[in-house]
């Protein structure tokens, strides 16, 4: 028997040039910090709003540099608000900035076991991440939302 999909939202969210940040400021790289400790608090807010899970990511023992979250029956520009509030808060509080997408797509609405789950185990996840990591090269700082 097969997984069953809905539509929903994918959300993918990583911290921009984190391992700079991490050896310019003199942050840990075991503990949470100001930016991962922020985002594990804004990305635990964001699923709890929006009744998504969080299928990778969220580490309150080392902080969240980067998470996916899904969000059944939602459309990604229900939640561009949120991210853009979220990005902004990264910025404005701690100092860093991120890049953040949310995609159409159907979602399972399960943890992922691995990262590489997390960013393959779906077209539509994978398609999330391979958006990322373009606007990533291309400066990050950036809210994509498709569909």
């Amino acid at each position: 028997m097969g997984e069953r999909l809905v539509e929903g939202t994918i959300i993918v969210i990583d911290l921009d040039r984190f391992e700079e940040e991490v050896r310019r400021r003199g942050w840990s790289e075991w503990r949470p910090n100001e930016a991962t400790g922020l985002l594990s608090s804004l990305v635990e807010w964001l699923a709890r709003k929006w009744m998504g899970v969080v299928v990778y990511g969220l580490d309150w023992d080392r902080g969240t540099e980067e998470a996916v979250i899904e969000i059944p029956l939602v459309e990604p520009w229900e939640v561009e608000g949120d991210l853009r509030r979220i990005l902004e808060a990264l910025r404005r509080e701690a100092g860093v900035t991120a890049t953040a997408v949310a995609l159409r797509g159907p979602v399972l609405a399960r943890p992922a076991r691995s990262r590489r789950e997390a960013y393959q185990g779906t077209p539509a996840r994978r398609e999330a991440w391979r958006i990322l990591r373009e606007a990533k090269r291309r400066g990050g700082g950036r809210l994509i939302v498709v569909g």
